[in-house]
């Protein structure tokens, strides 16, 4: 059996190498390594897929929801909210620009931004929400909008880990996680759904005035060659990573198709066990797996479990051990432990196992087994 990986790149590329070789090479012939054609080829292709006006490149998912917040003027001590339980880029963007996060619990069941404690939170001082789509299906978009239209707020969709999703809306029409928001952002880190072979990352919208101010940011701050109408960043995806972008765009579906039957391996083979809690799924969403976390009920030894799947061979990870609120970096006196019981609580408990296109029934027969072996003890 080949060795088990939390994600398997290296497989994945072999089974597209000759494609992804020659559009590598066609950038590095054409010697058009900034804002070639490849850029705008893949930018248009993204636009069609996810069905949005504008997706504005750039380097990266941080990148992207920090130039978001740039283009909507906020300024500093505005509050924003968002989620305690998610990667810490999501808050981070917010210190940098010396906004002010305000936290807020989650739903128990699907991880997302809780929208009764979003309207809780929300102060004369509030200017955005920034709900996360964590480990691959949407938050509760419906109710965020509402109360975004509500209380005249700027919604901003961290979509770094559900491309591909599809929300569904209560009169049954859908629209792609990350294009429902005021903007959206993605992330191609390497080993997201969508990834490329280095940093990149990209911004949504269908305003038009927001695009182009969005598109002035990523470069400098202009809109006509050196001359700069405001304070921008440079942020730039290249010519190669749009290239290997554009060519996995086209097996996106069938990527999630794949994670969907690796979740499903996983949910038959402990659905009724009474020590796990499989991946609730959230029914106004699609789910595309960026990762498969389970919760381990109170008095199962994760890190003895996770030390176990090790002696086999089977890599498991947690996201996240520390919510936001308890961060060192983000230490504030508003917040103490306890203020968030969900998010705390599933800190302890969330195991995620390994989630990509390429993983074997046997690979999975494996990682299930040696799964039940340890808690069946």
């Amino acid at each position: 059996m080949k060795k088990i990986q939390m994600v398997d790149l290296q497989t994945q590329y072999q089974h597209i190498k000759k494609d992804i070789d020659t559009v590598i090479q066609e950038v590095i012939d054409s010697c058009q390594f900034i804002n070639g054609p490849a850029v705008r080829q893949f930018q248009e292709a993204l636009e069609k897929y996810l069905g949005v006006r504008h997706v504005i490149p750039c380097a990266n998912g941080t990148d992207a929801l920090q130039v978001s917040m740039m283009a909507l003027d906020l300024q500093p001590g505005d509050e924003v909210i968002t989620a305690s339980f998610t990667f810490i880029a999501t808050a981070e963007v917010i210190a940098l620009l010396k906004l002010t996060p305000v936290l807020v619990d989650v739903d128990p069941d699907i991880f997302n931004i809780d929208p009764v404690a979003i309207e809780r939170a929300i102060t004369p001082k509030t200017k955005a929400i920034v709900p996360v789509h964590l480990f691959g299906q949407s938050a509760d978009m419906e109710a965020i909008m509402a109360i975004a239209r509500k209380h005249n707020l700027y919604v901003i969709e961290d979509n770094c880990q559900a491309i591909g999703a599809d929300y569904i809306f209560s009169d049954g029409s859908r629209k792609k996680a990350g294009t429902i928001g005021h903007i959206g952002c993605t992330s191609f880190f390497p080993s997201k759904n969508l990834g490329c072979y280095g940093d990149g990352g990209s911004i949504l919208t269908d305003d038009d005035v927001l695009a182009q101010k969005l598109r002035s940011i990523v470069n400098h701050g202009m809109v006509v060659r050196y001359y700069h109408d405001m304070v921008g960043v440079n942020s730039r995806l290249d010519s190669i990573q749009a290239a290997v972008l554009k060519t996995k765009l086209q097996h996106l579906d069938e990527y999630a198709r794949k994670r969907n039957t690796a979740a499903s391996y996983y949910d038959n083979a402990f659905r009724n066990h009474p020590k796990i809690k499989i991946p609730a799924r959230f029914p106004h969403s699609t789910h595309v797996f960026h990762q498969y976390t389970m919760i381990l009920h109170e008095g199962v030894d994760r890190k003895g479990l996770i030390d176990y799947l090790a002696s086999k061979e089977i890599p498991a990870m947690i996201y996240y051990p520390v919510p936001l609120h308890l961060q060192k970096a983000y230490i504030d006196p508003r917040y103490k432990e306890g203020d968030f019981p969900v998010t705390e609580a599933i800190s302890h408990q969330v195991i995620s196992l390994p989630m990509h296109t390429e993983l074997s029934e046997e690979q999975l027969k494996h990682i299930t087994t040696s799964v039940l072996e340890f808690l069946n003890k």
